[in-house]
């Protein structure tokens, strides 16, 4: 597709952000409401602030208005999600701070949501968000527990929970919002957000393409499965989607030294390959690594006709001159792509036949 007619074609009234050296000129050609950049400062939470901010923009899209949902109570119940996990595996499991899109998704399934006034989760009197102390503590807990015979695992269990809860903050069992009151549950049924509506897409040939399969990255630590298609149709579906009004929660690598938040700039180098092939070979030989989950909110053309994807993070608003957003460059989005999470309405007729889903 030239992206270059195609800013011509649309006829929108393009914005153009601010420029520093190295940043080509961008018009945005496509942009989905979102809500205000949030920080997740000294926590590897990003997993639920991306999602979290991808479905604060379902709720806009959906005409529910504007939501600050609590990133906190997706990261505390997960915990205890992934203490079951290392245990059931006799301690051989991944158990950290990391985590994946679904991991939001599961956390609504069996427990619900609340917004983010009722469990903002607790931060230093330097009013910071710093969860390595607890990291650390809840990993001690957990080595322990799988030392011990199950029967004795409770109280290393309560002792788990407890911590949770002195520092990101207890459960609301009740909740009152605009005169209703509610539960977690009965407020993601309020809501409407319901987990089997979206789906986690990848792209790998060590897997045959349109089956699900278990993604090998450590913070797929509860195993769930990904659809695998290939990348021309993983990139159709990313724009299919934010064209019709969806975005996209987007896992990748940002380790490469093409990636600059502070510039909000991802690009490869000119010489570097990001097809099928080359896709497969840097996740086999670990230069593509699971590293953060970000939002993505837009498609963007440059002065010199090249596609960009507009990617809301989570690593507060003054950060970069683009209020915490960044650009990438297809090519980095085609190469260093680990997954995405979407709507399954965002999905098109060939993947609704995989996904069986009308």
């Amino acid at each position: 597709m030239n992206f270059r007619k195609l800013a011509l074609l649309v006829g929108v009234q393009a914005l153009t952000l601010g420029l520093f050296a190295g940043r080509p000129e961008m018009k945005i050609l496509v942009q989905v409401p979102s809500t205000s950049v949030k920080n997740q400062q000294h926590t590897g939470t990003c997993w639920s602030f991306a999602t979290t901010s991808f479905l604060e923009s379902e709720l806009i899209r959906m005409g529910k208005g504007i939501y600050n949902l609590s990133e906190m109570y997706f990261v505390k119940k997960a915990y205890p999600e992934k203490l079951d996990k290392f245990l059931l595996y006799h301690g051989m499991a991944n158990f950290g701070e990391g985590g994946q899109a679904h991991d939001v998704l599961n956390v609504i399934r069996k427990y619900g949501i609340v917004p983010d006034s009722i469990l903002p989760g607790i931060k230093t009197p330097e009013n910071v968000f710093d969860y390595r102390e607890l990291v650390d503590l809840l990993a001690q807990i957990a080595k322990k527990a799988n030392q011990l015979a199950p029967k004795k695992m409770n109280e290393q269990r309560q002792k788990f929970n407890s911590l949770l809860n002195k520092m990101i903050g207890p459960d609301p069992a009740k909740f009152n919002r605009e005169g209703q009151d509610f539960d977690p549950k009965s407020f993601a049924a309020y809501l409407d957000i319901t987990p089997d509506n979206y789906i986690e897409i990848s792209s790998y040939t060590h897997h045959p393409f349109y089956k699900p399969f278990d993604l090998e990255v450590p913070d797929n630590w509860s195993h769930d499965r990904y659809l695998n298609v290939p990348v021309d149709e993983l990139i159709s579906t990313i724009d299919s989607a934010l064209f019709r009004g969806f975005s996209v929660c987007w896992d990748g690598d940002t380790s490469e030294d093409g990636f600059s938040h502070k510039n909000g700039l991802a690009e490869l180098k000119k010489d570097e390959t990001f097809d099928q092939k080359a896709r497969q070979e840097t996740f086999l030989n670990r230069t593509t690594t699971d590293d953060h989950l970000m939002h993505l909110v837009g498609i963007a053309i440059s002065n010199l006709g090249e596609k960009f994807y507009l990617v809301k993070n989570s690593w507060g608003s003054d950060q970069n001159e683009l209020g915490g957003y960044m650009y990438l460059s297809e090519p980095y989005v085609r190469l260093k792509t680990i997954a995405i999470l979407v709507n399954k309405d965002a999905t098109n007729k060939t993947l609704k036949k995989y996904l069986n889903y009308d």
